[in-house]
């Protein structure tokens, strides 16, 4: 463990192995509690969360982002072969979980700009609090002694998310963390040490 770190968070790992047993949306709502907490610009809630954990739900989500995946893989010219392989393995990870979070953005409660550097800083700003919610609910997810990853898919693909689950369009999702019953034969790697010199300067 890094010097100084707290425990709870050096015990947070991302987990892609689950156990198939179901997680019950109790839970699931503590979690998402938990991820409200974070800090929002002008002590807004711009975030939006969609738990999705029946098999057609988790499915159409699937398939929905696989498509535009599969679209702009074939714009870089990657080889047929090789996108359907990228996008079965996907497919199979986010259906392969007992549940999925998808954490989205919407504008209310920030604030409009009439120019685009400032829109685009409040935009950043909703970002960076979505971001700090995820860390927020992964935590929870450790301290209730389930797995979690975070997939940033949907942030390349928005509004086919949102289509895939027909959710108001206002709502684009950004983040999506997958939870489950850690797989007990899963053994995370070791963490690398931190370069602390090298990430961190006085200014």
């Amino acid at each position: 463990m890094a010097v100084g770190v707290p425990a709870f968070i050096e015990a947070r790992r991302s987990i892609r192995s689950f156990l198939p047993d179901p997680v019950n949306r109790a839970e699931l709502d503590r979690l998402v509690d938990a991820a409200c907490l974070a800090p929002a610009p002008h002590h807004s809630r711009p975030w939006r969360w969609v738990v999705v954990d029946a098999p057609d739900r988790k499915d159409a989500l699937a398939r929905g982002m696989g498509d535009r995946w599969r679209r702009d893989l074939e714009g870089d010219g990657v080889p047929p072969a090789r996108i359907e392989e990228l996008v079965a393995t996907s497919h199979a990870k986010l259906t392969g979980a007992p549940a999925l979070v998808l954490g989205c953005l919407t504008w209310e409660g920030l604030d409009r700009y009439p120019d685009e550097p400032r829109q685009l800083a409040e935009w950043g700003m909703a970002l960076l609090s979505l971001g700090a919610s995820v860390e927020n609910l992964m935590l929870a997810a450790t301290a209730a002694d389930l797995a979690s990853c975070w997939v940033a898919a949907p942030i390349f693909c928005p509004a086919e998310a949102r289509d895939a689950l027909s959710l108001p369009r206002d709502w684009l999702p950004h983040a999506l963390v997958l939870v489950g019953r850690r797989d007990p034969a899963y053994k995370p790697p070791p963490r690398p040490a931190v370069p602390l010199d090298e990430l961190r300067a006085f200014g």
